[in-house]
């Protein structure tokens, strides 16, 4: 039986773990959060070259690095980039209206909408304000849509370090198939829970419910692979790399806001990607999907090299009983 000095050293473990997750949890999302500023929100600009060059001039010395701004040669070319996605935001000139794109984001649109309309109260001007693919009524902010993500990250870590827990012994073949269909099935769950608490988000249900499957198997695969190469402390390192990723994503906000470290990170965190595919395919009639496909096809491919890998090194021969 252990003595009472040995059971309290039992309790150093899961008391320096516990502080460790609350250091690393607070640290990140702090240093991220603590001081939000607008970069590089995509305005386009409608109207004369000379009036153009001064909005865009005004707000480079006033804001500078808050917008990057694209002159358009009409209205409809910068519809255009609003329905592609190009830019979030577009002020015509001529007729003092500024677009704004809702599913764009809270944030984004938020300081585009502020930043103009104070430009051209200023002015003695009055700025009329129209909004193009706006989130679902029933998730006016784009909240739950971001929670699918969240769910979806975490469910999928969970369910591999359950497998890893329960079923050492699972071969290659069912460990893949395992991320697949729990893929497909937190895709249609996480979805379908979604459009019915939001009541429905139009077109492209099915198209999200593929793009969540996707990342899922990402997630699945990273996870899994670095757990069946590092074992226990593989599925440490996956839940480091999911905060990263979530924390990179700005959440609802955008990274836009974020400093310039996650900034960097979000072009290649799933979950940015992930939540910057299911505005596309459900508002933005399957705008911009290309690149978020990719980075989270790409961490897939990734995934089962990892578990390739570790497969091929737990396989490695033992050396042979040196004979006396």
């Amino acid at each position: 039986m252990l003595n009472r000095s040995e059971r309290l050293r039992g309790l150093v473990p899961p008391l320096i773990g516990g502080l460790l997750i609350v250091i690393v949890f607070i640290g990140l999302i702090g240093t991220a959060i603590r001081n939000p500023q607008p970069h590089d929100i995509p305005v386009g600009l409608v109207g004369p070259a000379p009036a153009a060059q001064q909005i865009s001039s005004s707000f480079g010395t006033n804001a500078p690095g808050a917008f990057q701004f694209t002159t358009y040669a009409s209205e409809q070319d910068a519809r255009a980039a609003l329905d592609d996605r190009s830019v979030d935001g577009v002020l015509v000139l001529g007729s003092g209206t500024l677009i704004v794109a809702g599913a764009a984001g809270d944030g984004a649109t938020g300081v585009i909408t502020a930043a103009f309309t104070n430009a051209f109260k200023a002015q003695g001007k009055a700025l009329t304000v129209e909004t193009v693919h706006p989130f679902a009524s029933g998730d006016a902010h784009g909240l739950i849509l971001f929670f699918v993500v969240v769910a979806t990250l975490i469910s999928t870590l969970a369910s591999q370090a359950i497998l890893f827990a329960t079923g050492k012994a699972v071969s290659l073949g069912l460990r893949v198939g395992f991320i697949a269909v729990y893929g497909v099935f937190v895709g249609l769950t996480a979805m379908g829970m979604a459009t019915w608490i939001a009541n429905g988000y139009g077109d492209g249900f099915w198209l999200a419910a593929g793009l969540v499957a996707l990342a899922s198997m990402a997630v699945g695969a990273i996870v899994g692979g670095l757990a069946r190469l590092l074992g226990p402390p593989g599925i440490g390192l996956a839940a480091l790399l999911m905060l990263l990723s979530l924390v990179s994503s700005g959440g609802p906000v955008g990274s836009q806001f974020l400093p310039d470290f996650y900034r960097a990170l979000a072009p290649w965190a799933i979950a940015a990607q992930l939540y910057s595919a299911l505005r596309g395919a459900l508002f933005f009639g399957g705008a911009a999907l290309g690149g978020p496909a990719a980075v989270m096809a790409g961490w897939l491919v990734v995934g089962l090299a990892l578990i390739l890998l570790g497969r091929a090194a737990g396989r490695k021969p033992k050396p042979a009983a040196v004979q006396a």
